[in-house]
């Protein structure tokens, strides 16, 4: 996916949707940024399949050798699907963060969190204040 077309929440995960048979699906990761500032990650536990998740509320963790950080939910909605690849993969999310470093699929429940995200240059702005 190009990081340019995807959407992103205050929170650093980005959100690329897409609608398939009338559904609205979201492909949910964290940005590139986010894995640089977590450095050597060593753990995710992933969402359940079938778990409700709320728009700003914790839907997963990841740890590094430093902190434990939660993965925050930028819509709500059911969890349709995992990358159960990343778990014994790490390194992809670092290595392919908008591609196969995908941490879950959802089913869009509501429009609530869609509204709240940015453009890739709101996003950039963001990160650069972030940095300094």
């Amino acid at each position: 996916m190009n990081p340019e077309e995807l959407q992103y929440a205050k929170t650093h995960e980005w959100v690329a949707v897409a609608e398939t048979d009338g559904e609205k699906i979201a492909t949910l990761g964290i940005s590139a940024f986010a894995v640089e500032a977590l450095t050597d990650l060593v753990y995710i536990d992933l969402p359940e399949v079938g778990k409700q998740v709320t728009a700003g509320e914790p839907f997963c963790e990841v740890e590094s050798v430093k902190a434990v950080s939660d993965i925050y939910a930028p819509v709500d909605g059911e969890v349709v699907a995992v990358n159960e690849a990343l778990p014994d993969a790490l390194e992809t999310l670092g290595s392919d963060p908008y591609g196969a470093g995908w941490i879950a699929k959802l089913k869009i429940s509501s429009e609530a969190g869609l509204g709240e995200l940015m453009d890739h240059a709101a996003y950039e702005k963001q990160c650069s204040e972030e940095a300094h």
